[in-house]
């Protein structure tokens, strides 16, 4: 029988091999809609439809922003929607998730998940995804080894189900602080980690802000390693900062982050906290690096675990003259007793992303989240498009 040829832009012809087909598909979809960057002031943080700054009050409940005009599936042509995105999410941050996929237009995918009575975790998809390239959305938080668990039998079920391919988006990556063998008989836990994703049978990895960018090498698949700082430099830009500022970093290890953070930030002057740690979740100040007096001092990590390091290098600079401490870090992961030293007024403002997801109790006065969602869903976008993820952060 003799194939109809297809009108130009509007159908694909039937004697295409599938993988032409969908690389003419992409062609196609690409002269409607060209990848963008939305950051600013859709990342802010809202309490009772006020914006977060000043003296406003903050650390109070909050409702995520409106999906962004013209999200990107339904800004397509009908004919050239593409319905083989599918989002999942785990049960660690699933407001992230819906935020996410409401900036991309499309719905979260239908998941069944379950513990039984002895705690095993029960995954079941509820929808199809044979052909689908799947995005799993899921930050390996606290409880860090239930939700990577989790994370695994996610991949497991879209695999068995014939996913055309798997991306696993963990906004924030547990394990990855062992990185390294600093003493005899330790465990890399960052390799094993990168190892058992691959072999669940994941295909791609997203991943926001890792604490060590060499672990990034670990894996043997694909990874895109975004980083959180456009979503906290545009929240800086928008509050009316002293001039005279200083990006400081808390250890010597995070000079690389505060030096390229400063170099955003007007070209402002850099400050190292020098520090020796006598354990894990322990450290001791040492001296100052730098000179902080008579400014406005912003301290850049990429976690706040128990606070100790941060807290430390606070009142260190306080001792220095600095007029005030703002704190600026991607993951709150908030382990006890964070909430006692961060609210206990050394700081002017703790500035973070919701990467975690924070519960009621760990909200204080002078907290302020940020939504990370538009930058996650861009690059979800961009890698779906087989476009490039660096370009979001130029």
């Amino acid at each position: 029988m003799a194939a109809t040829a297809a009108a130009p832009g509007t159908a694909f012809s039937p004697l295409l091999s599938p993988r032409r087909r969908a690389a003419s598909f992409r062609v196609a979809a690409s002269r409607f809609r060209s990848p963008r960057s939305v950051l600013g002031s859709e990342q802010l943080r809202t309490v009772e439809g006020k914006r977060m700054g000043g003296a406003e009050p903050r650390g109070a409940a909050w409702t995520p922003k409106a999906p962004a005009p013209g999200p990107r599936l339904a800004a397509l042509p009908p004919e050239v929607r593409d319905s083989r995105m599918k989002i999942f999410s785990g049960t660690a941050n699933r407001p992230l998730s819906q935020e996410i996929a409401s900036y991309l237009g499309v719905d979260l995918g239908k998941i069944q998940i379950k513990r039984f009575a002895d705690g095993e975790i029960y995954v079941q998809l509820q929808e199809s995804v044979r052909g689908c390239d799947v995005f799993l959305v899921q930050p390996t938080c606290s409880p860090v080894n239930e939700n990577l668990m989790e994370l695994f039998i996610m991949i497991d079920a879209c695999r068995r189900a014939s996913a055309r391919s798997i991306t696993v988006v963990v906004p924030y990556f547990g394990y990855a602080r062992a990185d390294r063998k600093a003493q005899g008989r330790e465990a890399i836990t960052a390799k094993l980690a990168a190892n058992l994703l691959t072999e669940a049978g994941s295909d791609r990895v997203i991943v926001c802000d890792i604490h060590s960018t060499q672990a990034l090498g670990y894996f043997d698949i694909p990874v895109d390693h975004i980083h959180g700082q456009p979503v906290i430099l545009d929240y800086l830009a928008s509050k009316t900062l002293s001039k005279d500022l200083v990006v400081v970093s808390p250890d010597v290890g995070g000079v690389v982050r505060a030096r390229a953070f400063a170099k955003k930030l007007s070209d402002a002057p850099l400050a190292i906290v020098d520090k020796r740690r006598q354990g894990h979740n322990m450290s001791e100040v040492m001296h100052l690096i730098g000179d902080v007096k008579g400014k406005v001092a912003i301290m850049v990590d990429d976690m706040i675990d128990t606070a100790g390091t941060i807290t430390s290098a606070a009142s260190l600079l306080k001792q220095e003259g600095a007029e005030s401490v703002y704190a600026c870090s991607t993951h709150a992961v908030f382990s006890p007793p964070a909430i006692e030293r961060l609210s206990g007024g050394i700081f002017e403002e703790v500035i973070v992303t919701n990467s975690i997801l924070l519960p009621d109790d760990k909200l204080f006065p002078q907290l302020t989240v940020l939504s990370m969602a538009n930058l996650v869903a861009e690059t979800i976008w961009h890698v779906h498009r087989d476009g490039s993820v660096s370009s979001i952060f130029q």
